[in-house]
């Protein structure tokens, strides 16, 4: 099976860092797998809050879904790693946009890739219950 390839575009959004929490770790005394898209997820919210919107509402009723997220597991992560997840904003649609994420960390002075993922994120009106078009205001933060 071909491994899956990632690539970053060049458009940076936000970067953040979050600390692995216990929580975080799995039987194999690691990050699990759920756990990075946990801190994926987080990453996120904390973009859209740095933007002063939330998930549920970045325009009148309209917020965003995610459609599907994709993740390149590279490295272990342990418990107390400091996670650095950089965004990238990927291709931009009438409804949807992409959003990379690289999450890396340093150990023992060395900069570690521990995973690359990507959602693809739709805009979606939860009164009306469908999809709508990237209101412009928002999609200035993409750009």
């Amino acid at each position: 099976m071909a491994r899956l390839k990632l690539l970053l575009p060049s458009k940076l959004i936000f970067t953040t860092k979050l600390s692995v929490r216990i929580s975080d770790i799995n039987y194999g005394n690691h990050v699990g797998n759920d756990a990075f898209v946990g801190i994926i997820h987080e990453a996120r919210v904390k973009w859209l809050t740095h933007n002063n919107y939330t998930e549920l509402h970045i325009a009148n009723e309209i917020g965003l879904i995610m459609s599907s997220i994709t993740v390149d597991f590279k490295n272990e992560s342990f418990y107390g790693d400091e996670i650095e997840i950089t965004m990238f904003c990927g291709e931009i649609s009438k409804a949807g946009f992409e959003i990379y994420y690289q999450l890396k960390s340093n150990r023992n002075e060395k900069e570690i890739i521990l995973a690359l993922a990507r959602t693809d994120m739709v805009t979606y009106n939860y009164t009306a219950k469908k999809i709508e078009p990237i209101p412009e205001k928002f999609k200035a933060i993409l750009l």
